[in-house]
């Protein structure tokens, strides 16, 4: 068995509210209408059985709803995303094996009963965060107990980057160019969320908490020594406190995070995470459909860089199936 933990997923009665509620300049529209496999589930399903074995956990297609909606509107687009994804998962369990829930970020006490709500009577297993979250970071005080409710429910938190165009490259500049705000900015945003959360404590305070990253945690394996020689540095100097509070070294947190495989086919870039983190902290994840093939280019790339890597059949099932089992504990 596949198990793909980060396709996306945008169900039909979510999508029609969304658009009747969106400002009228909605951004991201003409996106979601060009790739009919975020709703259409016949589109996805035929692209599915092209892969035997294949089982997806679905979440729910950016944009957040904290980003459109105020906050109380955005508890309700919430439970609306949620309902429907337990509706797909409840009638094609065959096709989906869970679900992880939608949290409106801009609302926390509705975001708190919410994850309560989608694991317990939803039957969910784990969350979806974005980084920033309105333009703040994932350290912000305000999203501990998130954190802390996460952690007593032993389920993972995913986190998908997200830069918008209009975050320039350089000051003084309107916008971004050459889409270097998605192609190098959404990697840079996972890897700054894994430094603030690893600095800022959150891990040292709950170190049973599971963070799951898109993108085989971005920069971080690239950049081990790079981490390691630099924060190193930084404790000799008189006055720094990158590292205060922390008992490990703060690669040994980074460890502590799980990534998912979605690199568009590249298996040096999974031989580096594999390298980083080993095989039980690797799951299969694909970003589907977001490609130009209606969803088949990234599934079909990110299933053959893993069966290239050179590393044994059991770690490789691991990766497939294994942990997103263990995980995110999964009645399979």
């Amino acid at each position: 068995m596949k198990i793909d933990i980060f396709p996306h997923i945008m169900p039909v009665k979510y999508k029609e509210a969304f658009y009747k509620e969106a400002p009228p300049n909605f951004y991201h529209k003409e996106l979601t209408e060009a790739i009919p496999t975020l709703f259409d589930l016949e589109s996805r399903f035929r692209i599915m059985d092209k892969y035997e074995g294949l089982i997806q956990v679905l979440n729910l297609a950016q944009p957040p709803v904290e980003e459109i909606f105020d906050p109380q509107k955005a508890a309700d687009m919430a439970k609306l995303a949620n309902d429907e994804m337990a509706e797909l998962v409840l009638k094609y369990p065959d096709r989906f094996a869970a679900a992880v829930a939608c949290l409106p970020m801009n609302n926390m006490e509705a975001a708190l009963k919410e994850v309560d709500r989608a694991v317990k009577d939803l039957k969910f297993r784990g969350v979806q965060i974005y980084t920033p979250i309105n333009d703040k970071p994932l350290d912000s005080p305000e999203f501990m107990p998130l954190y802390e409710k996460m952690s007593q429910y032993n389920l993972p938190i995913l986190i998908h980057p997200m830069r918008n165009g209009i975050c320039a490259d350089y000051k003084g500049e309107e916008k971004s160019k050459y889409n270097i705000f998605i192609v190098i900015g959404w990697p840079y945003e996972t890897a700054a969320a894994m430094i603030r959360l690893v600095f800022s404590g959150v891990l040292e305070k709950y170190p049973n908490l599971k963070f799951i990253t898109h993108h085989c945690g971005s920069m971080i394996p690239f950049f081990e020594q790079r981490i390691e020689n630099i924060y190193d540095s930084f404790e000799m100097r008189q006055g720094d406190t990158s590292t205060q509070g922390l008992t490990k070294k703060p690669l040994d947190y980074f460890k502590m995070f799980y990534n998912d495989t979605a690199v568009n086919g590249s298996t040096a870039a999974l031989m580096c995470g594999y390298a980083f983190c080993g095989a039980d902290h690797l799951l299969f994840g694909t970003d589907m459909p977001f490609d130009s093939q209606l969803g088949d280019r990234f599934l079909r790339q990110t299933i053959e860089s893993i069966e290239r890597m050179e590393i044994p059949d059991f770690e490789k099932k691991m990766i497939f199936e294994d942990n997103a089992r263990k995980l995110l504990r999964l009645p399979l």
